[in-house]
């Protein structure tokens, strides 16, 4: 988990800001926010753009679906994070690094009751 930012922050910023070093071998599933994110050893799963002018193809838009299916997954995780109002609220802890915390106290909820939902 990288530090907080603001929301209008861009994804791709903050991988470059914070240069971050991915383990060799593993794929990562990125949406378009990512793009223009390259790094040696690891395998890069994007989606597919459609064609200036042009139509995916069958083939093209199945992968797409395979692909969506798995990011699908974090993009839940994430939904499930922002229950928590203080997650989208400003926070006005001027403490170093409170923004930080709190994230990874309602991450550590969201986990907990993900894993004993029944």
């Amino acid at each position: 988990m990288s530090k907080t930012y603001e929301g209008s922050k861009h994804d791709k910023s903050i991988i470059d800001t914070e240069e971050w070093k991915l383990p060799k071998g593993i794929v990562v599933h990125e949406d378009s926010g990512f793009e223009g994110h390259q790094q040696k050893g690891i395998i890069i799963n994007r989606p597919m753009k459609k064609p200036k002018g042009r139509e995916l193809t069958q083939k093209q838009k199945t992968a797409n679906k395979r692909k969506a299916s798995k990011r699908v997954l974090v993009e839940h995780s994430i939904g499930h994070v922002k229950i928590y109002r203080i997650v989208k609220d400003t926070i006005r802890l001027r403490k170093e690094n409170a923004k930080d915390i709190v994230m990874e106290i309602c991450c550590g909820l969201s986990n907990w009751k993900m894993k004993y939902r029944t």
